[in-house]
């Protein structure tokens, strides 16, 4: 699986745990469907979910005039998952990872979405 498509597939499982009763295992699995999960895309998934409340603390220290719980369930989900493949071990540059954060933005945010997260992103690995 290629990265981009792994992040994408990393987004819709962390957006339906932040939005439905699934345990990690039961989101990964309905949202894979038939295709193998690899090692990239898990690690994505159960990083995020292991450091949310890290990866939040440090997003809303950046944040100015909002507040992180303000903030709709895309952009979160694309900060966190964003923050987390910097921050991790998984040597991705900075400026690939908000790029793809960006563009996913663009697909499952709205109008203003891809500018926000590039923005906050941005501020926070200056």
């Amino acid at each position: 699986m290629k990265r981009r498509l792994a992040r994408e597939k990393a987004f819709q499982v962390l957006f339906s745990l932040d939005n439905e009763d699934f345990d990690v295992k039961e989101a990964i699995t309905l949202s894979m469907e038939d295709e193998e999960v690899d090692d990239f895309l898990s690690t994505l998934i159960h990083g995020v979910v292991e450091n949310k409340e890290t990866i939040d603390n440090k997003i809303d220290q950046t944040l100015e005039k909002w507040s992180f719980k303000r903030l709709a369930t895309v952009e979160k989900t694309l900060l966190r998952l964003a923050t987390y493949e910097i921050d991790s071990t998984l040597q991705t540059p900075i400026g690939v990872a908000i790029n793809e954060a960006v563009e996913l933005a663009k697909v499952y945010g709205d109008e203003k979405s891809g500018k926000f997260v590039n923005g906050v992103l941005s501020k926070l690995y200056k």
